[in-house]
């Protein structure tokens, strides 16, 4: 099974370098990247897991209609992006819940941070989906964490795929900057080892970020953004069809549980 996933955020990545970057403007640019993501979702008739926070839940509710009335899953990306806190656990399956109507079941911490297992438990997900296990120092150096699927107490934990061996991470930055065949290549490697395959990707990637230089973004974010992304992730989507089925989050925990 594919689980091609989404952390449906305010876009921040601005005041990671220094810009003074509101809601407001965080909330355009992610509304935007939304609704071509779903665009080509829907060209290729597949579904997706959207990771959302609170605020982008709260600011957006006809793109959160948009995401569930084309057959895709909500889960939950914590509350404020920039600055997540332990109490979002809760905080953010009460708002994501509230603004859909509809419970939640999944959880991704913002930035792939540490989460707290108990309170995971405690407001009742069924998965966490917070782990990169890659071999990358800093944030993502992961060598002795499981690279598949894994349970901790009655809560699936779903990391983001990497290559077998060299734990090489396939989530949006090697799309971004790798060739399309090495990545395509990479990827089929690794979903015919591990039997399923798990990516993400954020709605900003797909805006224009080339065209606003006050970003200040980094050149390998910028790279092949906006409308090349929306091709690349086309391309990813019908390489994969080829291969396996795509599924949301909660399919995939109940399938593995039969």
């Amino acid at each position: 099974m594919i689980l091609l996933s989404f952390d449906t955020e305010e876009f921040d990545v601005p005041r990671e370098h220094g810009v003074d970057f509101s809601l407001e403007e965080g909330m355009k640019v992610s509304v935007e990247g939304t609704n071509r993501i779903l665009d080509v979702l829907k060209q290729n008739g597949v579904k997706a897991t959207f990771f959302c926070t609170g605020n982008f839940a709260e600011h957006a509710p006809e793109v959160m209609q948009r995401i569930m009335d084309e057959g895709h899953e909500v889960a939950c990306h914590g509350v404020d992006h920039w600055q997540p806190k332990e109490t979002d656990f809760a905080r953010s399956k009460e708002i994501v819940e509230r603004v859909c109507g509809r419970q939640v079941y999944g959880y991704r911490q913002p930035r792939m941070f540490p989460v707290s297992d108990s309170e995971i438990a405690r407001v009742g997900y069924k998965y966490n989906s917070s782990l990169n296990p890659a071999f990358i120092p800093g944030r993502y150096m992961h060598l002795t964490d499981p690279r598949t699927w894994f349970m901790k107490g009655e809560v699936m934990q779903i990391p983001a795929s990497v290559t077998p061996l060299i734990r090489f991470p396939l989530f949006w930055l090697s799309l971004h900057n790798l060739s399309e065949g090495l990545y395509h290549w990479m990827v089929r490697r690794t979903l015919r080892h591990d039997g399923y395959f798990v990516t993400y990707f954020h709605p900003w990637e797909f805006y224009d970020l080339k065209e606003h230089p006050e970003f200040k973004m980094p050149f390998i974010i910028k790279n092949h953004s906006g409308r090349q992304m929306m091709q690349r992730l086309d391309n990813l989507i019908k390489m994969l069809k080829q291969h396996d089925t795509f599924g949301t989050f909660t399919e995939f925990v109940e399938k593995v549980k039969k």
